[in-house]
């Protein structure tokens, strides 16, 4: 049996190449969109990708599933969950007609060349979800290897359920998810302790409050020192658990749902951006369009392009532009030519597909040489903000997430994470200036990028709380 984690760093996302080395074929569990890294690893090692499985449908990303299935992949997907939670994309082929698909029930079993995949109905991070444990018959085996967890069990945390509601707007769900998670706690507590942990999530991800580090774990370990497991000592105390302190999901959650199971836009390979002239990046000034600038905050904040937003490629990436972005919007690059195809493979994990161009960041001095205008954000130092505090009054804008602004912030501060910034800038007073802050600046930056871009009279705090704190000025608790 091959078995190849695929990883990807920015979104802390793991999707799982599995095959069978005796008659080459292959699946892959909960790809993302980007597809190609999945064909080239199997091609590098003599398999072929013939099947694509999910664990549910997922809010944090674009899935691959459809365009593998468009391929020829057959799709193995649940069955679980009410009609709420039913693929509808799998009878929609772009050419006419349905994939190739098997709908799974709980205790339902495929086989990928000799290798057996069965599905247990794991619900509470979703109603349909499934994990898949792996027995290798081809190699003897009459028990299962491992499992893929999906968003049920991580290295060290359970996938939150309040989801549905937070981010997919179900109102009134999340009490009752943890409540059936607790349930599926109780089953997983019977799982064989030496089965590997293959999760969908790594630390970083958003789809959970406490994450591990480490890529993979086993049933016992989890058994022993998952602090989510643990909790479930009662009901009631691991409902009270699970819930306590999950971060705002971010704006983007909602629209992953919906796509997700309505059927991904399939793109059929990845999109080719064209570079951009200084004629090109005029008109688009013009047209007030969307603009991504990659470039540090250093460069930004000194000058850049009317409206442009600041989205350093780094691993905050897409979910940073999965928030600010409108899912319609045409997007033109600012960045270093050789990071272009990181840049549109981020954007389309998030279901940000529209692209025009891109233009090279170290050559904006051409653009500004003829007739072209950047524009600076004004920034301020601890010193500064005091001065500002008590002379302009500005409304204050603390970009952080809810569990960190009740530890400590600025005096009068309003708390919106700057991943949902977008959806509540109507909370924002245009007719004062803005201060904006968060831990470090990496937060508050993006943050009042966008609010440049919607009119607003902006400044960030530099070095966030961690310099007002060095400074020894009192916050509020």
């Amino acid at each position: 049996m091959f078995l190849r984690m695929v990883y990807d760093d920015k979104l802390a996302e793991a999707a799982y190449l599995i095959g069978c080395q005796r008659t080459g074929e292959a699946i892959v569990i909960d790809p993302e969109r980007d597809v190609d890294r999945y064909e080239k690893i199997a091609a590098a090692n003599g398999l072929r990708i013939v099947a694509v499985a999910e664990t549910h449908i997922h809010a944090d990303f674009i899935s691959g599933g459809r365009e593998l299935a468009e391929k020829g992949a057959k799709v193995y997907v649940s069955d679980e969950g009410d009609a709420d939670w039913k693929y509808q994309w799998l009878d929609k082929k772009m050419c006419g007609g349905e994939y190739d698909y098997r709908l799974l029930k709980d205790g339902d079993t495929f086989m990928v060349g000799n290798i057996e995949f069965k599905a247990v109905h794991t619900p509470g991070h979703t109603p349909e979800h499934l994990c898949f444990m792996v027995t290798d018959r081809g190699g003897g085996a009459d028990k299962p290897m491992g499992v893929a967890t999906g968003d049920f069990v991580f290295v060290g945390d359970l996938g939150r359920p309040d989801l549905l509601e937070s981010a997919a707007g179900f109102a009134g769900k999340a009490d009752p998810s943890a409540h059936r998670l607790y349930q599926t706690v109780r089953k997983f507590m019977a799982w064989p302790d030496y089965l590997q942990v293959w999760p969908a999530h790594g630390a970083g991800s958003a789809c959970g409050k406490a994450l591990g580090a480490v890529p993979q774990s086993t049933v016992g370990y989890e058994k022993m020192f998952n602090a989510s497991v643990l909790a479930a000592k009662t009901e009631q105390e691991f409902v009270d658990f699970i819930l306590d302190a999950q971060p705002e999901p971010p704006l983007y959650f909602a629209r992953m749902k919906r796509d997700n199971k309505v059927g991904p836009r399939v793109l059929g390979g990845l999109p080719t951006p064209r570079e951009l002239s200084v004629d090109d990046l005029k008109k688009v000034v013009e047209k007030k369009a969307m603009v991504i600038d990659t470039r540090p905050w250093a460069a930004f904040r000194q000058g850049h392009l009317p409206g442009a937003l600041h989205l350093p490629l780094n691993n905050t990436f897409n979910t940073d532009a999965g928030s600010l972005i409108g899912e319609h919007d045409v997007i033109h690059l600012i960045i270093e030519p050789s990071r272009v195809d990181e840049a549109v493979r981020d954007l389309i994990r998030v279901g940000l597909d529209k692209f025009c161009g891109w233009y090279d960041a170290n050559k904006l001095d051409q653009f500004e040489a003829a007739g072209g205008t950047l524009v600076p954000t004004a920034e301020v130092t601890v010193s500064e903000a005091r001065v500002m505090l008590d002379t302009t009054k500005p409304f204050v804008l603390d970009a952080r997430r809810k569990a960190e602004f009740i530890e400590g912030h600025l005096p009068g501060a309003t708390n919106i994470a700057h991943t949902r910034l977008l959806s509540r800038l109507a909370e924002v007073p245009k007719d004062r200036p803005i201060l904006v802050n968060c831990r470090s600046g990496a937060r508050s930056a993006p943050a009042c990028s966008l609010l440049q871009r919607h009119g607003y009279q902006v400044t960030n705090l530099a070095g966030g709380m961690l310099a007002w704190e060095a400074a020894k000025v009192p916050v509020v608790q």
